[in-house]
């Protein structure tokens, strides 16, 4: 049974494209805070008490609609979420999670909004057919980032 303090923190991972799973396990198994996945598909895990998965239907945003639900349903425990969606970082955060990208960057209240606002204007851009890049790919740095970025949120939530 995990300590009391750690009952208190869970990780969200909006897991079908996150490639910090295992960097996750680990900061989680360190600190004894359990850990849910959520997918639209069937994902494995490794057979741990703190590790878990939820899998949702296929329909459009189930998996970020039932990370938003738990997000506001968490009561008394902090949730740290995992996600590389902006609209679903933002409504992460108006529910009370610490939000963090799988490059270890922060998703904050300051940052969310020129995030969704710089989403909405590269949209604009490809819809009018703009050959835009996407993002740079991801990094052995992004991975170390995340990893330091989500063991410093955890800690910070343990503390309170």
């Amino acid at each position: 049974m995990p300590p009391l303090a750690a009952a208190r923190v869970r990780i969200l991972i909006d897991a079908d494209a996150c490639p910090v799973k295992d960097e996750s396990y680990k900061v989680a198994w360190r600190h004894d805070v359990h850990v849910t996945l959520v997918a639209n598909s069937h994902l494995r895990i490794p057979a741990h008490p703190l590790i878990d998965r939820v899998v949702v239907g296929d329909g459009f945003d189930a998996a970020d609609d039932r990370i938003a639900e738990i997000c506001e349903a968490s009561g008394a425990t902090a949730v740290i979420v995992v996600t590389a969606d902006i609209l679903l970082a933002d409504r992460c955060l108006k529910a009370g999670a610490t939000v963090l990208a799988p490059t270890g960057k922060p998703f904050t209240a300051a940052s969310i909004g020129p995030a969704i606002a710089t989403r909405a204007i590269m949209a604009d851009l490809r819809a009018g057919g703009d050959q835009l890049g996407g993002p740079a790919p991801f990094a052995r740095a992004d991975r170390s980032r995340y990893l330091q970025a989500l063991d410093a949120a955890v800690v910070k939530l343990l503390r309170r």
